[in-house]
């Protein structure tokens, strides 16, 4: 990196050029991933492998993991939306402090701070990491538009995010195989909303 050589080679246009062609391809994939990611951290997550981890939904960490956005220690900024990220995933002034220090978070702050979801000894975080991953088993013409409304939700005000939730409640309603259709619940009275419903039905 000192010798500017390899990536990190050329002048502003042509380094700029290799990274949109290059590790931000990754964190736009991230992004744009319609199921949840899980990350599972053993060991040192630092710079743009911190960021990586940051661009995930889930986060388990073993309890040798240690964390850092070193990126300003050598004199350089996260090239990988390392910032969006964080911040997004933190509040914007905890987002600072760990770029602009450049520190070291062990597990146990991490855990604190909100980075991880839970610690595992080093020898469990695979088997703890498998378990999260059945995830991916839950129905998915729901888990699908839950990510995206939970990636929405970023953006939207609050009733363009409802008229969202509401679109996606119908697609999953009316989704082939979906569990709600496979009864049709009879309401003992008058549909929900109305003057005379009791909040009562049977299946």
């Amino acid at each position: 990196m000192r010798d500017r050589i390899g990536s990190f080679a050329g002048d502003v246009f042509e380094v700029q050029d290799r990274y949109r062609r290059g590790i931000q391809r990754i964190a736009l994939a991230m992004h744009r991933l319609e199921v949840p990611a899980t990350a599972a951290v053993n060991g040192a997550a630092i710079g743009a492998g911190f960021d990586l981890a940051t661009m995930c939904e889930i986060r388990i960490a073993g309890d040798n993991a240690v964390f850092g956005a070193t990126f300003i220690n050598l004199g350089i900024v996260p090239g990988d939306g390392g910032a969006w990220f964080l911040q997004d995933l933190l509040s914007p002034q905890r987002a600072a402090e760990l770029i602009f220090t450049g520190r070291l978070v062990r597990a146990e702050e991490a855990l604190r701070l909100g980075i991880v979801l839970k610690i595992a000894a080093a020898s469990e975080l695979q088997s703890q990491a498998l378990q999260l991953a059945s995830i991916a088993g839950k129905p998915p013409q729901a888990l699908r538009p839950a990510k995206r409304l939970l990636r929405a939700a970023r953006r939207l005000d609050l009733p363009d995010l409802l008229d969202l939730c509401a679109a996606f409640h119908g697609m999953c309603h009316n989704t082939p195989g979906s569990p709600l259709r496979r009864s049709k619940p009879s309401w003992t009275s008058a549909p929900p909303g109305s003057k005379g419903f009791n909040g009562r039905r049977h299946s």
